[in-house]
């Protein structure tokens, strides 16, 4: 059984790199804990590896006593004395246990020490395989589709791994064997049951790594995407600058009729996407944020905060159909935007005068 144990580990650690040394590290800790359950606890016992004559052995441990008031734990110096004539009071007498005894032991706990050591490598493999790719695109391809709750099971060549309807580009469908392009969003590290690892196709980093991808003036740095916001499905606002004033950075992106971008669209599905230029400057960010709507005003009321004022026939443009515009210009740029036409502030600004005209002269009442 020994000499097959150590062949067995030494396979496997040539097909799935799980290390000899580790497998029988948990094949001794296991064997102990085994014979320690099998006398309920009490016993004390040792275990001796030797890789090189392919060997295990097991000693159970005694003190050596004058008078023995624990059977399980102490032993006589007289019988001591029966298995090494060199043993004196206070040695530790070792004792081999008895080879068919052991070999029963020792064959059913190393089965179940493999079998778990595996799962438990190849685990730690996969999640450092994992890490490597956290907040990264990968390729997969579809293993299976469930028809009942539409989860999609992904190979992704590391594990297989279910991409859960949620993380799914709304209305797009898949077919096995379809080569699809996911985003790693979290990598689980103390779960011993469980996933390995969070895909998702609706997360804005999908986009941005797309970008990142295809586009060589962000490879290379020229480009930076300062900030992005998405809508999966529907559209995504993407803020980007160049840190050469001889590039382009929206130009770049999109690229000579929009073939660039066209590749990045169609991974997503014909999602919408808007690239705006970034400026330190709030006001031209805000303005550039809600195109494709013209910005005709921006009015600070403090460091988060704005009040835009557009044309009539742009009002409805800037918010955007169920306000989608606004809202995502608002994330992309961190503002509350209150969006007005001139006139609708023009009226606003009449009220508030005439309430103040109204009021006492005092601060507070200005204030209210």
């Amino acid at each position: 059984m020994n000499s097959e144990l150590f062949e067995a580990l030494e396979l496997l650690e040539k097909e799935k790199g799980i290390a000899v040394d580790y497998m029988l590290e948990r094949v001794e800790a296991a064997l102990i804990s085994a014979y320690k359950r099998d006398r309920n606890g009490l016993a004390n016992v040792r275990v001796e590896i030797n890789k090189d004559k392919k060997s295990i052995r097991m000693f159970e441990q005694k003190n050596i006593v004058e008078e023995v008031l624990d059977p399980e734990q102490e032993i006589t110096l007289e019988e001591a004395l029966k298995v090494n004539k060199k043993y004196s009071l206070g040695d530790i007498c070792e004792t081999e246990l008895k080879p068919k005894n052991f070999r029963r032991l020792s064959a059913q706990t190393a089965k179940q020490v493999i079998i778990q050591g595996i799962r438990e490598a190849e685990r730690s493999m996969m999640i450092k395989e994992y890490e490597s790719k956290k907040e990264e695109i990968i390729t997969a391809i579809v293993d299976k589709v469930d028809p009942e709750n539409e989860d999609v099971l992904v190979d992704t060549g590391t594990s297989k791994v279910y991409l859960k309807k949620q993380d799914q580009i709304p209305g797009e469908r898949f077919n096995v064997g379809d080569r699809i392009k996911v985003f790693v969003t979290e990598v689980m590290k103390e779960t011993l049951r469980g996933p390995l690892v969070s895909l998702s196709r609706t997360a804005p980093g999908l986009v941005k790594r797309l970008f990142e991808l295809e586009i060589p003036e962000i490879q290379d740095g020229t480009v930076v995407i300062m900030s992005i916001t998405r809508e999966a499905g529907s559209r995504t606002k993407m803020a980007v600058m160049s840190r050469d004033p001889n590039v382009d950075p929206i130009g770049s992106c999109i690229g000579n009729r929009g073939m660039r971008i066209q590749s990045i669209v169609t991974e997503l599905r014909g999602e919408k996407i808007d690239i705006v230029k970034y400026s330190e400057d709030p006001t031209e960010y805000i303005s550039a944020a809600l195109s494709p709507a013209t910005v005709k005003e921006v009015i600070l009321d403090s460091e988060k905060s704005c009040r835009v004022v557009v044309d009539a026939d742009q009002l409805s443009l800037a918010i955007g159909k169920e306000g989608q515009n606004a809202r995502l210009a608002a994330r992309l740029t961190g503002f509350k935007i209150d969006i007005k036409t001139k006139s609708a502030l023009e009226e606003e600004e009449a009220a508030k005068k005439a309430f103040i005209d109204a009021a006492d002269d005092t601060e507070a009442d200005i204030q209210i």
